[in-house]
């Protein structure tokens, strides 16, 4: 393909009718202002859609538009262009064909960076125009850090040698960002809140150190070291959170945050002594990202509309179970996000405050004060709140403590580890709170799991293992009629891992009049089989067997989530 004739964007798209020339003056502007491309300036302004701009790029040059999210990648011919000249010229190639490449470029009409990219790849080029926005998330992607993080990880081994490990050298004032260790850590970071990853793992073994990021709920090897770097790695991690450096046979538990691109992280660290040395695990909270909406939890509609009616009630308790990592508390954030007014007054009582909610009042348990759940509760009482949210129900005067605020004119939300709906009011009496309380307050239980979707890229039709279709008869309770079995093949835009996501599946069980009623005067095992009728056809797996019914996740996938709920 020859070098393309220059283009100017804005009088293709005033051309072609997309915009006026007021809001290409207007546009022309902001750009020498501000410095940004043409393009970016018309999208932020919503003069046109991202889309709009790329197809009309491609009409207009003749040359293909590509939509990344469904383009089979390889990473050899992604990484023949530097990460520096991609993020530079908002560009990344697509195919190596020996002595041409095609790139695809949010912007084909700059020849300056056709030039550059040109010289770069050492190739002659064809073009095609991709979307901005999926451009800047595929580079996040396809250059991960798993290369760098080795070579860091390589020159931190040498950096120390072959003796002991003198702590009191390791740097930690002006200067200290040169360090390997340091270099090594922000690479960590930066890979892993790019790769979505909610925990990091750094591991120490026999002989060799796993640094693992778990991503949708599983865990990825990212790397393997060698096990000398271990110690200065969790020196570091325990100045920057505030540890006790010197202590290394006790867990210790901390927090601090950092920046990767625009994204603020709160990182919350726990060490643990293992015989190999200390293992360090890292959840990671992105502060900049907005809360969920209940929308888009993935509760069914007619779930939805009856939670909705039943959290905006003056009074009573609202518990959602589940294992520790099934969205709980991002559950019960979203129910406060939707409820949160300057007429309301919300308190929360956590451990830890996982995100900082604007506009409510968060208390942090710390029971080595004896600032505990009870004692904090008893106080909150006397704040005049209306709603109240206790981030779990430990112990019965907790429960109690809790109850006997739905009781008195206060909404209160928390969360009880148990595997569903039906067990949670009996677990509340195996507490030792008095029947006529759960009868009488508590309202409705929510039982939920995290459930991996398939990655959009890569589905395709398959045909269910003949235990698949027996589980799915069983839930569905009749012969089957034909699905839309999807699952991921694997490809560059989910790690090979054929999953990209996850959605929520839930359960809801309201306490009417009639189970209130059996709560309170029957025994556990009634209450339970009452409870079993109300919600039939409605259960966790019912709902994980309508999504793989539908080809949103695979069968397999929704055998997992309904196993965790049936054990």
């Amino acid at each position: 393909m020859a070098r393309p004739e220059k283009t100017r964007l804005g009088e293709i798209l005033l051309k072609q009718g997309l915009i006026d020339q007021a809001e290409l003056d207007a546009a022309l502007v902001e750009r020498s202002e501000s410095g940004n491309r043409l393009g970016r300036v018309l999208v932020e302004h919503g003069y046109v859609t991202e889309d709009q701009i790329s197809r009309v790029l491609a009409d207009q040059l003749k040359i293909p538009y590509v939509n990344l999210k469904f383009y089979p990648l390889r990473p050899e011919a992604v990484h023949l262009l530097p990460e520096i000249l991609a993020r530079r010229f908002h560009a990344i190639v697509l195919e190596d064909m020996d002595y041409k490449a095609l790139v695809g470029m949010a912007d084909p009409t700059d020849l300056f960076a056709y030039d550059e990219i040109s010289r770069g790849l050492k190739r002659d080029v064809d073009l095609a125009v991709v979307n901005e926005d999926q451009l800047v998330q595929t580079i996040d992607r396809m250059y991960q850090r798993t290369e760098q993080i080795s070579g860091l990880a390589h020159e931190l081994n040498k950096d120390l040698g072959e003796g002991l490990v003198d702590f009191g050298a390791l740097p930690i004032g002006a200067g200290a960002e040169d360090a390997p260790v340091v270099k090594l850590l922000q690479t960590v970071f930066e890979a892993a809140a790019l790769a979505g990853a909610s925990d990091i793992h750094i591991e120490p073994m026999e002989h060799s150190l796993q640094i693992r990021f778990r991503i949708d709920g599983v865990l990825h090897l990212e790397t393997e070291a060698e096990s000398k770097i271990a110690p200065a790695l969790a020196l570091r991690l325990k100045l920057i959170s505030g540890l006790d450096i010197s202590e290394k046979r006790l867990p210790q538990d901390g927090s601090f945050n950092f920046r990767v691109r625009d994204q603020i992280v709160d990182v919350r660290i726990s060490t643990m002594p293992t015989q190999y040395g200390e293992s360090v695990v890292m959840r990671l909270l992105s502060l900049s990202r907005g809360m969920l909406t209940l929308e888009r939890l993935g509760m069914p509609p007619e779930m939805l509309e009856r939670f909705r009616q039943i959290i905006h009630r003056p009074n009573g308790m609202v518990l959602v179970t589940g294992p520790t990592g099934s969205g709980k508390t991002t559950t019960l954030y979203a129910a406060l996000t939707e409820l949160n007014n300057l007429e309301t007054n919300i308190i929360t009582v956590e451990d830890p405050v996982e995100y900082h909610l604007a506009g409510i009042n968060q208390i942090q348990i710390n029971e080595k004060i004896d600032l505990s759940f009870g004692r904090v509760l008893r106080s909150v009482l006397r704040q005049d709140p209306d709603i109240i949210l206790v981030g779990e129900m430990r112990d019965q005067e907790t429960a109690l403590i809790g109850l006997r605020a739905a009781m008195t004119g206060h909404m209160v939300f928390s969360t009880l580890h148990t595997n569903n709906a039906a067990s949670t009011p009996v677990r509340l009496m195996d507490m030792g709170v008095p029947r006529y309380m759960v009868a009488s307050s508590l309202h409705v239980v929510l039982a939920q799991r995290l459930l991996r979707i398939n990655c959009e890229s890569c589905s395709e039709p398959y045909a269910p293992k003949p235990n698949e279709v027996a589980w799915l008869e069983q839930v569905r309770g009749g012969e089957l009629e034909q699905g839309s079995y999807m699952r991921g093949k694997g490809c560059s835009h989910c790690n090979e891992s054929g999953f990209q996501g996850r959605s929520g599946v839930y359960e809801m069980l309201e306490m009417t009049k009639e189970l209130a009623e059996t709560a309170n005067h029957h025994d556990p095992a009634e209450f339970m089989q009452a409870a079993i009728e109300q919600m039939e056809g409605r259960t966790l797996s019912h709902y994980a067997a309508e999504l793989a019914f539908s080809g949103k996740t695979t069968v397999a996938e929704a055998m997992r989530v309904s196993s965790q709920y049936e054990d």
